[in-house]
């Protein structure tokens, strides 16, 4: 009889918890104490909601206070919601970075991301390694509904998945796990571990990600948002929005799910927490055996995928050797 090796053990946290509402710098803190708890519970691999900071910007409250047109309150929400968010790479991650390395773990966090040079905002996942690197980042494809109102689109330069000593992983935000066509690109990179950071705390996006486990014969650390009311700040400008809205605006659901589709942590609903899953990265080829949909039960003589890995830019500047003119 063999001794299985640690190493295709992974031992998996998602941390389901309160956003430090619009406070960056509360935001970076919290996250930081988190990874070590995470990582005193024996944590490789540590993931937190989308948009953890610094806050998922709901759509009856943020929908609503955003569509009218031209307000000034609506105007002064989005700049604070622009002023508390994420330049990637930058000082906050540097900071999230440090903590990663500390824990000796892969951190994954959401972020509402801002450039320096432009205004429009994104939401991110930002990869932070535990040698303390950034990885990279995945920035959401399509944003769905009210959520255009407040970030870009992404393009797929950013869709990929990492290697990294927990295993290959990679990760769609919310909705963007529905696009049957993004989650086979991950599948397609050797993906092992699947990441689905949601604000959507319907039952549906559970049967969602039960089906991506299954699917792609992949771990599923799906990490929902739990979000009160009364953490909004008293000075928050959409106040009128906030005061009809019940006290949970994000009930969680968080669940850690194996590549059967069966779960195996959570769902977790209408608290905070964190779950914890050892993945055990030998079953995936144990799945595979049935069903492999981009190996031996893919079809690419009939079927195919093209992905553009160009990143979008708003500005080409053709180039002009300067040396060639008489």
């Amino acid at each position: 009889m063999t001794t299985k090796p640690p190493s295709s053990l992974v031992r998996a946290a998602a941390v389901q918890v309160e956003s430090a509402v619009l406070d960056v710098e509360a935001g970076v803190e919290k996250a930081c104490r988190l990874i070590a708890e995470a990582a005193g519970l024996g944590a490789r691999l540590i993931v937190f909601p989308e948009s953890f900071i610094p806050v998922y910007p709901n759509g009856n409250l943020w929908g609503r206070g955003l569509s009218r047109f031209g307000a000034p309150e609506a105007k002064r929400a989005f700049a604070r919601m622009h002023r508390n968010s994420v330049v990637v790479p930058g000082p906050v991650t540097e900071r999230l970075a440090l903590a990663a390395r500390d824990a000796q773990a892969l951190v994954v966090l959401g972020v509402s991301e801002r450039e320096t040079h432009r205004d429009t905002l994104f939401n991110t996942l930002a990869f932070l390694g535990p040698d303390g690197s950034l990885l990279g980042k995945h920035r959401k494809l399509m944003p769905t509904n009210h959520e255009r109102l407040i970030w870009g689109m992404g393009d797929g330069s950013t869709l990929g998945v990492f290697e990294t000593p927990v295993g290959r992983v990679g990760g769609l935000i919310c909705w963007e796990n529905w696009m049957p066509l993004a989650r086979y690109a991950l599948y397609a990179q050797g993906e092992q571990i699947h990441l689905a950071p949601t604000a959507d705390d319907r039952e549906i996006f559970l049967v969602n990600a039960r089906n991506t486990a299954a699917e792609g014969r992949v771990f599923v650390v799906c990490v929902n948002t739990y979000l009160r009311k009364s953490s909004y700040p008293a000075d928050f400008e959409l106040q009128e929005d906030l005061a009809p809205l019940p006290e949970e605006l994000g009930t969680g659901g968080s669940a850690i799910i194996g590549p059967d589709g069966e779960f195996l942590a959570g769902p977790l609903w209408n608290q905070e927490g964190i779950l914890i899953a050892d993945l055990d990265l030998d079953r995936i080829p144990q799945e595979r055996q049935l069903l492999d949909v981009t190996g031996h039960y893919a079809r690419p003589d009939v079927l195919g995928l093209r992905l553009n890995r160009s990143p979008l830019r708003s500005l080409e500047e053709d180039s002009k050797d300067s040396s060639s003119e008489s």
